[in-house]
């Protein structure tokens, strides 16, 4: 079984924001047909509270740090990257601090989804950064990239 923990803001405000990628990845991978053995879903707390959310899910569903995978936004990747890695993560990201401090590990997966598209000449701090909304073509490569994440990981292509 893989738990897939999406992480983001849950008011309506923060939807299209860059700290959301990883409620936009759950949204698309629920249209997904044939979902077997995962289990996938946003927290519920916002995103520097993560870990209350995260461990609340692992207790209730007994998922082991292998079978967990946390999609989250990353600013040390450019938009339309990403990376699938183990105990890996940004230089910085509170939600992931708040996870591996309350699960008491870095030890799982992660899907880091790339969302800088700041220019070096315009470079607006990144927690102002990732609280702006996608811009329109912006917001088409995060959803081509998403769909491209979701092929791989649960398609294997």
């Amino acid at each position: 079984m893989k738990l897939i923990v999406g992480l983001g803001n849950p008011e309506e405000k923060y939807t299209n924001n860059r700290h959301n990628v990883g409620y936009l990845f759950i949204d698309e991978l629920k249209k997904e047909k044939n979902l077997k053995d995962v289990i996938a879903l946003k927290t519920n707390t916002f995103m520097n509270s993560s870990g209350e959310a995260v461990k609340r899910y692992v207790d209730k569903y007994k998922a082991s740090l292998d079978d967990l995978y946390i999609v989250h936004d990353d600013l040390d990747i450019p938009i339309g990257s990403f990376k699938i890695q183990k105990g890996v993560g940004p230089k910085l990201h509170n939600g992931l601090s708040s996870i591996e401090s309350l699960l008491g590990s870095s030890d799982f997966l992660r899907i880091r989804i790339g969302v800088d598209n700041r220019k070096a000449e315009e470079r607006t701090p990144g927690e102002e950064y990732v609280l702006q909304d996608f811009e329109p073509e912006e917001r088409l490569t995060i959803d081509s990239t998403i769909k491209l994440v979701i092929q791989k990981l649960i398609h294997g292509k």
